[in-house]
């Protein structure tokens, strides 16, 4: 299939940056939504092209097809869009995240798993099952599989034919 240039390289520069490429397959004569003007069929022939060379890993679900650049693909690229080696994929550059939009779960810390108090969610469930229930009935505390005493009756299920 002819594939102009223009695209090619709005495809390689698109999967270099990201990383990662996404398509999905019902809808070949349809544009792709991250790449203006090129439709997706292009695309998903493009990325053929580079999985039956090594340089991407396909992954396939739920009608979409998914492409992961790999490092040889990474070299090639960028020896193809003559690319510094300090450039590289969004993939592989690590976010610097703070510690203020993280909750801390340690000992003593007031997040989730913290050991510094119970949640309010724990506080929730016990009011819950210690207070009063529907129609004035006392919730039970011990309620569960395994608090019953077990009971065997007989006269039931195959055995019971056996045994007259």
């Amino acid at each position: 299939m002819f594939i102009p240039k223009a695209n090619r390289i709005a495809i390689f520069e698109h999967l270099f940056k990201e990383g990662v490429l996404v398509a999905k397959k019902d809808s070949p004569i349809q544009k792709h939504p991250e790449l203006d003007k090129i439709p997706n069929l292009q695309v998903i022939k493009v990325m053929q092209s580079l999985h039956s060379r090594g340089w991407v890993k396909e992954q396939f679900a739920w009608r979409h097809f998914y492409w992961l650049l790999t490092n040889e693909g990474i070299e090639e690229l960028r020896c193809y869009l003559h690319l510094p080696p300090e450039i590289v994929p969004s993939t592989l550059t690590r976010t610097n995240r703070s510690d203020a939009l993280r909750p801390r779960g340690g000992p003593g810390g007031p997040g989730p798993r913290g050991f510094g108090g119970a949640s309010k969610t724990d506080e929730d469930r016990s009011n819950y099952r210690r207070g009063p229930g529907a129609y004035g009935m006392d919730k039970k505390g011990d309620v569960g599989a395994g608090t019953a005493q077990v009971e065997y009756r007989g006269g039931f299920g195959r055995a019971s034919r056996y045994n007259n």
